[in-house]
């Protein structure tokens, strides 16, 4: 039977404790979790912040001027700062860990995104864990995956992992903010995400503050479309690695919608960031979700942002709510043209005809449970 894997992201919070610095005590012991769960056979793959946290205390804490160039110069020192902290503690076990950086652009290309799947499964089948970050250094935002959080569903589904664990600083998703409502209860299991849990969770702009709960969310809800369960947990509370791997983890815990999905819709969801969207009438939207049929021009009402063939697009209701993800087989500008017509009218109108779908069911990941 074919190991099981395991990723595990740790928040800068878990790895500096609230300080200044790098928690190595804490560190070493979530290594010896680590090499605890690699005894017992599970493949484990490492996301890690604290890239910028590791380059301010390399440096002294300098006093220098806020700015992405500054974000940077302290993410170039500190990465190679933490991965050298990383490599001397799962030493200690005589564990390898190698390191990967990744950013946005390395998943939106089809071929990229094979080759760094290729590399970390090459890792993993060597006994190698992989510790895997977002290239701050040389980031920028538009090709930025943005946090960690989401950066960890994405490595998910490059591996193939069976369960995502997301270790911050908050023992799970409460009912309410737990600091400030003392009636706030820990949800123990999730089956589906609605806007009551997103408006839970909060934005990115509240004391949660980036990669919060919001942030967390969005990650749980990409990889359980790839089958991937998930767990929300303190990264303080004992043995929690290797808790995320029995019948009853600690945290909050979202169970996968289905099955793995097939490498090229893996892509999609884990990949390129849509370019635009296509809104959709009623007809259309129960076409996919109750036929699995794909979308035909016939259904589109509507089309919003520039694309062109080949790219991904959101399919939206009238109403705004999110349906679908998926490669359309005609441009925004084709598409405006066709909309509300019937496949045969396809070629007289564009004068040229890429099929009777705009997207095809086998390039479309719902996005509804």
């Amino acid at each position: 039977m074919q190991a099981k894997t395991v990723v595990v992201k740790l928040g800068t919070s878990v790895l500096t404790g609230g300080s200044q610095f790098l928690n190595r005590a804490h560190m070493v012991e979530l290594v010896r979790q680590c090499a605890e769960l690699k005894k017992q056979g599970y493949n484990l793959v490492l996301v890690s912040s604290g890239a910028i946290a590791a380059g301010r205390e390399q440096l002294g804490h300098p006093n220098l001027v806020k700015s992405m160039a500054t974000k940077q110069l302290l993410a170039a020192v500190g990465q190679s700062h933490l991965i050298q902290v990383w490599e001397s503690l799962f030493a200690i076990y005589d564990l390898k860990i190698g390191q990967m950086l990744l950013t946005r652009a390395d998943l939106e290309d089809r071929e990229r995104f094979l080759n760094a799947r290729d590399t970390m499964n090459a890792l993993i089948a060597h006994h190698i864990i992989p510790v895997v970050n977002e290239n701050d250094a040389v980031s920028i935002t538009e090709i930025k995956v943005g946090d960690n959080d989401n950066l960890s569903a994405l490595v998910g589904i490059l591996c193939g992992a069976d369960k995502l664990l997301l270790l911050t600083d908050q023992p799970g998703l409460f009912t309410a903010d737990p600091r400030n409502n003392p009636k706030a209860e820990l949800i123990r299991e999730v089956t589906t995400i609605d806007k009551t849990l997103r408006k839970i969770a909060g934005g990115s702009g509240t004391t949660l503050g980036t990669g919060g709960m919001a942030t967390k969310l969005q990650a749980a809800d990409i990889a359980r479309r790839a089958g991937i369960e998930v767990i929300i947990a303190a990264g303080s509370a004992k043995n929690v690695i290797l808790e995320s791997v029995s019948s009853s983890p600690c945290g909050t815990r979202f169970w996968p919608i289905a099955g793995s999905l097939e490498n090229r819709k893996r892509w999609i969801l884990a990949g390129p960031a849509a370019s635009g969207d296509v809104t959709i009438d009623d007809g259309a939207v129960n076409a996919l979700q109750s036929k699995g049929s794909s979308l035909l021009a016939k259904g589109v009402v509507g089309v919003n942002g520039h694309f062109a063939r080949g790219e991904v697009a959101r399919i939206v209701t009238q109403s705004g709510q999110l349906v679908a993800k998926g490669l359309v087989r005609y441009s925004s500008d084709d598409l405006t043209q066709i909309k509300g017509m019937h496949s045969k009218a396809i070629g007289e109108v564009l004068g040229h005809d890429y099929g009777s779908e705009v997207i095809h069911r086998d390039d479309l990941v719902m996005m509804q449970d």
